[in-house]
């Protein structure tokens, strides 16, 4: 007959808080994982859209440019000022869009750091507790074993 305990060995308290701790730590490294890469895919899309406007309004310009040319002066400054305004817009998309992105990632961060405190402090506590218990049972069975020497010694 076998001598091994055919269940499987139970984990503890701290083994469980630490692979709590490590899922949360792991989680939280894959969200802002995934953040920084939507950002950046979101950047090189705005970045993408913004060379392909370029060059349609570079295209653009230089379709008209014979006509432009024949018009006033007045009418090509109006045109650059179009291609700057739009250049000026596209770059203040991207910069926003990175910005927001940063900030999530530090959201995420930052909500990570507080779980991972609030469940230490809760382990802390609970293992107080814990010695506590052990503290207070370990004198009653002081307590008792000194109530029950006397009675042994008086028998004798």
């Amino acid at each position: 007959m076998s001598t091994r305990a055919t269940k499987p060995d139970e984990k503890g308290f701290f083994e469980k808080v630490k692979e709590t701790f490590e899922e949360l730590w792991d989680g939280t490294k894959d969200k802002a994982e995934d953040i920084k890469d939507a950002a950046e895919d979101k950047f090189d899309d705005l970045k993408g859209a913004a060379e392909g406007k370029l060059k349609d309004l570079k295209k653009s310009v230089s379709a008209k440019k014979a006509t432009v040319a024949k018009k006033a002066t007045g009418e090509k400054t109006n045109a650059v000022k179009k291609v700057t305004a739009a250049k000026k817009d596209i770059k203040s998309k991207a910069a926003s869009t990175t910005a927001k992105a940063k900030t999530a990632a530090k959201d995420v961060k930052a909500k990570a750091d507080t779980k991972a405190k609030a469940i230490t402090t809760k382990a802390k506590a609970a293992v107080k507790d814990v010695k506590v218990k052990a503290k207070s049972k370990a004198k009653q069975a002081v307590g008792s074993t000194k109530k029950a020497a006397p009675k042994k010694k008086a028998v004798a």
